[in-house]
């Protein structure tokens, strides 16, 4: 089989799905399975993201996300002979000839699209198209799932649940040394909560910003919240509530952080918090148990799938709910240490080689 998978997103983030289609392409370049592999890249890509046999790299003039791409991207496919085309990023080409498989990570944009961009509103509006044409969906946990089928009436039968992963390159590390190392990269030299995601609405970053206010004038604590992750779109009004909030010095953005200081901020923080409204996966929480460190997340979605009994829960609308989850994470030792253990075992249980081995039978079964 000749298969294509669309991974141009990579080149204009690293968050998200880029992580994701990165991780999928390398635990399938593992498997030598004697497939040909075309992995589709942006025409301004410095290197190929695999240079494994069996996979080569074709730079694609039609950026990521463009008004015309439904126009010059089944053009430039169709020189490429594919037999089927991934398409990571929800939208596949609707005119190529070849057969295709979407994948879905949530349905953030039709739940809430007051958090949209009108530029995310007009791509991802093509979703009822994208399911129409797909010859199979993957959905990256139950929750989306049955979030797609209920949203857009897909038969559940054309749908297959692969979960992601976190990176093998989060592990635990000697949380002293990581602490050194936050302390001497970010200034940062007192014990943090983190928050790891971009800076937008989804997040609900208001509502940890309250909770964390809640947690230094109710609960005494004295630490700090970080937050690693570029600005995204409609931030405004978070920066603007710090200062409303007078927290200003005693929470920090670090912006766009790289692999090797996510590693160290995990390890370092004495608990991750994500309270986001919603979410197809949850990919932090599980990279921070990963690294042994336990996590507050909300209680709707795909995160208490995720998560299982390995964290704590909190309605992502209740700011109290949130600091109090929090809190015993701060002062209950003995809970800190079972969850650090039960989070540990639970992301072991999740696995880009097995993704790709699922990735790859649906890929045959489809062509």
């Amino acid at each position: 089989m000749r298969i294509g998978i669309d991974a141009r997103l990579t080149h204009y983030r690293s968050a998200g799905i880029s992580r994701y289609t990165l991780q999928l392409i390398k635990a399938l370049a593992k498997l030598r399975s004697g497939d040909e592999f075309t992995v589709l890249q942006s025409y301004h890509s410095r290197a190929p993201l695999v240079t494994e046999d069996g996979f080569e790299t074709r730079r694609i003039l039609t950026p990521s996300h463009h008004r015309l791409e439904q126009i010059t991207l089944p053009l430039e496919v169709s020189f490429l002979k594919l037999d089927l085309l991934h398409s990571p990023d929800f939208i596949p080409p609707f005119r190529a000839k070849c057969k295709s498989i979407i994948t879905v990570h949530d349905l953030n944009f039709m739940l809430y699209p007051h958090f949209m961009t009108k530029e995310s509103a007009r791509y991802y509006g093509q979703i009822d198209q994208a399911v129409r044409r797909a010859d199979a969906i993957i959905a990256v946990s139950n929750a989306t799932k049955q979030d797609t089928v209920r949203l857009l009436g897909v038969d559940e039968k054309r749908i297959a649940v692969i979960y992601e992963a976190a990176s093998s390159y989060f592990q635990p590390m000697d949380r002293r040394d990581a602490k050194r190392r936050i302390a001497h990269r970010f200034g940062v030299d007192s014990d943090f909560l983190l928050f790891v995601s971009t800076i937008e609405p989804r997040k609900n970053i208001p509502n940890l910003l309250r909770a964390y206010r809640l947690l230094l004038d109710e609960y005494h604590t004295d630490v700090s919240l970080v937050l690693a992750g570029a600005k995204g779109w409609l931030f405004e009004d978070v920066f603007r509530l710090v200062t409303e909030l007078d927290l200003e010095g005693k929470v920090r953005f670090l912006g766009r952080v790289s692999t090797e200081e996510l590693l160290w901020l995990y390890n370092a923080a004495r608990a991750l918090v994500a309270p986001s409204f919603y979410e197809g996966f949850g990919l932090t929480p599980l990279e921070a148990m990963a690294c042994g460190t336990p996590v507050v997340v909300s209680d709707v979605s795909s995160l208490p799938e995720i998560v299982a009994d390995a964290g704590l829960t909190a309605p992502p609308d209740d700011p109290e709910a949130i600091a109090a989850a929090t809190w015993r994470l701060l002062n209950d030792e003995a809970l800190w240490a079972s969850l650090s253990d039960k989070g540990l075992r639970r992301a072991a249980c999740f696995s880009w080689d097995k993704a790709a081995e699922q990735t790859l039978a649906l890929y045959h079964s489809v062509a």
